[in-house]
């Protein structure tokens, strides 16, 4: 296929979006954009405002109000996002972000705020940008659709290792249980639900690693048409 300008990667909780999506955008020298940031944001400048995202009005408005830039970071390349100027760091990865972002997410004008924020980056061109509505509603016209699929336990073993990694405290068990409930709420919510584009291309993560991942991408790009 011709070199596609916007390749959309979609995919549940811990499918390995972020890691494919990074590794394929810097085979490809493109940029490399993790949509779930924004909402991740959101639900952390939520938390630390009002204490909880009960209150959508609230939680929209604070949306509506986060001072966000994105900038490429010199040392590595990769695309960095700024709240208020400041680079994000992992506190937006914190369990209590994990239990309560897909609230946020399923907010009608938390999502219709970022969308077009996110549609602006797409349209900037060569760019591999990562989520669980890209294909669907973000960049419904991109070139190149992929859906990563995983079981949940899977999933979860993969967040409980990395979190392992980092040092981070953590429960299979309350993962697996984290996962199964994002994974409800996210495929069941009105307005832009989690589900694979009719023209998106399956692959299933279970057995394969990463660099597999975007071995097989790359060898669908190149294939000719």
């Amino acid at each position: 296929m011709r070199k596609p300008q916007q390749i959309a990667i979609d995919g549940p909780a811990a499918s390995g979006k972020t890691s494919v999506g990074k590794l394929l955008a810097k085979k490809l020298d493109y940029l490399f954009f993790d949509t779930g940031v924004m909402y991740r944001l959101a639900t952390y400048v939520a938390l630390q405002k009002l204490g909880s995202v009960e209150d959508e009005d609230q939680v929209t408005r604070i949306t509506k109000e986060m001072d966000i830039a994105l900038r490429v970071n010199p040392e590595n390349d990769e695309t960095e996002v700024l709240l208020c100027g400041e680079p994000v760091n992992e506190s937006i990865r914190s369990s209590q972000v994990d239990k309560n972002v897909s609230i946020v997410a399923s907010y009608p004008g938390v999502r219709q705020t970022l969308t077009e924020q996110q549609r602006k980056i797409g349209l900037l061109g060569n760019v591999v940008m990562v989520g669980r509505d890209i294909g669907t509603v973000v960049m419904p016209d991109a070139a190149l659709k992929i859906y990563l699929l995983a079981s949940p336990e899977k999933r979860a073993e993969r967040r409980y290792q990395e979190n392992l990694r980092k040092g981070i405290p953590s429960d299979f068990h309350e993962i697996l249980m984290d996962i199964m409930k994002r994974d409800e709420i996210d495929s069941t919510r009105v307005l832009a639900p989690l589900k694979a584009a009719e023209d998106a291309i399956l692959i299933d993560t279970d057995y394969i690693n990463q660099e597999q991942v975007v071995e097989r991408i790359l060898s669908i790009i190149e294939q000719p048409e």
